[in-house]
């Protein structure tokens, strides 16, 4: 959504990466670039005003002019400030001291509402609670049966008492729904309300009525991010009308120009909570200003990656991977189905890519990525014997016809596969060797020196005649040596990871030390 205002400050600060001092004109020059960024991603003129007029402050104050290095300066300066703009800090649901926790959804028609209560009631499932989905909208035509499916798939239990389509009273379902989750132990209800396509006074007569009967903890706006300055204009009115303590964003991965992220927390002094980045149930998460700030300037957004890849990889499997790696059992194509499975478990490959430290200056080799190769490759594996996926080398000329006939792809393909595991496979042998297991960083200085001089006393009196074979006698470094760039394959591996593009590789999420980001998390 952001794609257009990061090409545009991406711009900006290019022009500025080459002066050594920064003078007036171009502190000028700069601001000038950066309002109309942001005015062409459809912000709020009087958010745009008080940003523009904060970073030229700061830009002519002594952390710009003494910096060794002004640009950088001035992009440490505008990203501070947009976290400003976003929220500052992560607001997280505040709880009842005495259960249920009340959270009350509000916003117009089309919003997003019903989904949202899915996907926030799979979300409060996750952290431990016992969430109670509430059937309140009683006029949209199948709004009451939307959200039984959309429970159900959730996993969680809905209270929807009257079948809706304009019959029933919405405010007493709303106060008998707290005595039911009371008598059967749910800790969290949530009330999905009725929307209007507009404002008007009957809309917000029946939230304010719904709001006086169930005393909500949490009063959460929810308003589409594709709307541009609508948004604030209904995001006022909610306020004055029925009030709300949080803001939630839906369909943040639209092609909008995501004016409204930037604007509502700004206008109405309420934090944006959550996010919902695409239709499954799966994709909403905790908003948090610093990362969205960082994904807008193009720095990604890797806390997030590492939070995907705590959930899709088990820790178990992940520490008996380790252990077969550094007792040199081998890496097998079962295993590799696995880790491809795992990563497949975190989302699209180019929305992984796209969290990645400057990724926006590899678009065009993320828009080539194809998801369907993962399930190519899988098919291929899957279409082989346990003994073939454990010893590929038994695979002959009939095998090959026969998986390639059974996964519905060519003996070609196959032959690509095997040569890839076949590298990758190498690779996986000597990190467990001479270099350790991926993690452990690369050799010291010191530590080579000694591996060269037990090379040296090996060769013994056959002096230059020593023998060629094996990668142990090779010099680090070389083709098919020990040595080379952690987790860089000797030659290259032709055809990288399936659902790259070629030349790169996928780090072995499942092998990352997650313990040095927990304080930043909170937890």
């Amino acid at each position: 959504m952001f794609e257009t205002l990061s090409d545009r400050l991406d711009k900006v600060f290019t022009g500025l990466r080459g002066k050594g001092r920064l003078s007036d004109e171009d502190i000028d020059a700069t601001a000038r670039e950066i309002r109309i960024a942001l005015l062409e991603a459809d912000v709020a003129l009087p958010v745009v005003r008080s940003f523009i007029a904060a970073v030229k402050e700061r830009a002519r104050g002594s952390e710009v002019s003494s910096a060794l290095n002004p640009a950088q300066q001035i992009i440490k300066i505008v990203n501070e400030e947009l976290v400003g703009i976003l929220g500052g800090e992560t607001r997280r649901i505040r709880y009842a001291k005495q259960s249920p926790t009340v959270i009350m959804l509000a916003g117009l028609q089309g919003a997003g509402k019903t989904t949202l209560a899915g996907k926030l009631g799979r979300w409060l499932k996750a952290q431990g609670h016992t969430p109670l989905l509430v059937a309140c909208d009683l006029q949209r035509p199948n709004a009451v049966q939307q959200l039984s499916v959309v429970a159900g798939q959730a996993g969680v239990d809905v209270y929807a008492p009257e079948p809706g389509n304009g019959v029933g009273d919405p405010i007493a379902v709303a106060r008998d729904s707290i005595d039911h989750a009371r008598r059967t132990q749910h800790d969290v209800v949530v009330v999905d309300t009725a929307g209007r396509l507009g404002i008007d006074a009957e809309l917000m007569a029946q939230a304010a009525g719904i709001r006086d009967a169930v005393q909500p903890d949490e009063t959460l706006f929810v308003v589409d991010a594709m709307i541009g300055q609508d948004a604030v204009t209904t995001a006022t009115a909610f306020q004055e009308g029925v009030g709300f303590s949080g803001v939630v964003l839906t369909k943040l991965d639209g092609d909008a120009r995501g004016g409204a992220a930037l604007s509502v927390r700004h206008v109405t002094g309420q934090p944006i909570m959550f996010a919902s980045t695409g239709e499954k149930l799966a994709d909403f998460d905790v908003f948090h200003p610093e990362r969205m700030a960082s994904r807008i300037l193009g720095m990604g957004d890797v806390l997030t990656l590492i939070e995907q890849a705590e959930q899709a990889f088990d820790a178990d499997q992940a520490e008996k991977m380790a252990g077969k790696l550094a007792s040199r059992e081998g890496f097998t194509l079962e295993d590799f189905l696995e880790q491809m499975m795992a990563i497949r478990k975190m989302g699209p490959i180019a929305n992984l890519l796209g969290m990645l430290p400057g990724a926006g200056q590899m678009k065009e080799q993320l828009a080539q990525v194809d998801e369907r190769d993962l399930d190519r490759t899988a098919a291929i594996i899957r279409s082989m014997t346990p003994a073939e996926r454990a010893t590929p080398k038994i695979i002959n000329a009939s095998r090959r016809v026969r998986i390639a006939n059974g996964s519905g792809m060519s003996v070609t393909d196959v032959n690509h596969l095997l040569e890839r595991f076949a590298q990758a496979q190498k690779m996986m042998g000597q990190m467990a060797g001479s270099m350790g297991l991926p993690g452990m960083g690369p050799m010291s200085k010191k530590q080579r020196g000694r591996q060269n001089q037990v090379q040296a006393r090996g060769k013994g009196k056959k002096g230059k005649g020593g023998k060629k074979g094996g990668p142990a006698r090779r010099p680090i470094g070389a083709p098919g040596g020990m040595g080379g760039a952690p987790g860089q394959l000797p030659g290259g591996m032709p055809g990288g990871v399936p659902g790259l593009p070629p030349g790169q590789a996928m780090p072995d999420l499942s092998k990352l030390d997650f313990s040095q980001f927990k304080d930043q998390q909170g937890r």
